[in-house]
C-alpha cells in the first residue's frame, strides 16, 4: 500500500511537470497569458495590439505632394573658462562672445583694464577670420542701482569695446551696431553675486563665414 501510494505521488509530480512545462513553451512560443502573482514579470494584456493596416490612406502621401526639404537643425555649441570670464556660444549660423564685465573694466567702470585688449583681439581675429560684415557689441549690467545709470553705463562699455575692435579691424568693411540693454536680458539670476557677475557682460555677435555667403 506503502509503494502504491509513493507510485502514484511521483506520477502526479510528472504530470505536474509536464503541464508546467507546456504553459512555459507556450510563452515563449505563442503569447503568454497571466502567470503567477508572485511573478517579477507583469501580465500580458488579453487584448491583442493594434493593427496597422498598410493600406490606410491616412499613412500616404495625398497625390500631388512633396515632402519639404531636408533642414539641418540649429545646433549651439557654448563653451566658457573655468572662471566664467568668457563664454562662446557657435551655432550653424553665428557666433556669440560674452565677456564679463570684471576682466575689461573696473567696478562701476567703462575704462579698459590693461588685460582687456588681448580678449578683444582675440575676438577680432575670429571676426576676421569668419571675414564676418556686421558685428553687434551689446553692453549689459546687473539690476543694482538705477536703470538709467544701467542703461548708460552697458552703452559706454559696449562703445570702449568697439573703439578696440574697429582699430583692429581697419579697412575690413564692417558695420557695427553698439547698444546698452543695462539690466535686460539676463543670462542668470540677479538675486545671487555669481548671477549679478554673469550678468554684467559685453556680448559680441557675428554671422559665421559671411562674407563666402551670397
Amino acid at each position: 500500500m506503502s509503494a502504491a501510494i509513493t507510485t502514484s505521488r511521483r506520477a502526479r509530480s510528472r504530470v505536474a511537470t509536464t503541464v508546467l512545462a507546456g504553459v512555459v513553451a507556450f510563452g515563449v512560443a505563442g503569447v503568454p497569458r497571466a502567470v503567477a502573482d508572485d511573478s517579477p514579470y507583469p501580465s500580458a494584456s488579453a487584448d491583442a495590439p493594434v493593427e496597422i493596416d498598410p493600406n490606410d490612406t491616412d499613412l500616404k502621401i495625398p497625390a500631388g505632394a512633396t515632402l519639404a526639404d531636408p533642414k539641418v537643425l540649429d545646433i549651439k555649441s557654448v563653451v566658457e573658462d573655468l572662471g566664467g570670464e568668457e563664454r562662446r556660444e557657435d551655432t550653424n549660423s553665428d557666433i556669440k562672445f560674452a565677456l564679463q564685465a570684471e576682466v575689461l573694466f573696473g567696478k562701476d567702470s567703462a575704462k579698459l583694464s590693461s588685460a582687456a585688449n588681448g580678449r578683444i583681439s582675440a575676438i577680432a581675429a575670429e571676426i576676421k577670420k569668419q571675414d564676418a560684415k556686421k558685428v553687434r557689441v551689446f553692453g549689459f549690467t546687473d539690476n543694482l542701482g538705477s536703470s538709467a545709470h544701467g542703461d548708460v553705463l552697458s552703452k559706454q562699455r559696449a562703445d570702449a569695446v568697439h573703439n578696440v575692435l574697429e582699430s583692429s579691424l581697419t579697412g575690413s568693411g564692417i558695420t557695427f551696431e553698439i547698444r546698452g540693454y543695462g539690466e535686460q536680458y539676463p543670462i542668470a539670476d540677479n538675486s545671487t553675486e555669481d548671477g549679478r557677475k554673469k550678468n554684467r557682460r559685453v556680448e559680441v555677435s557675428f554671422l559665421r563665414g559671411e562674407g563666402s555667403q551670397s
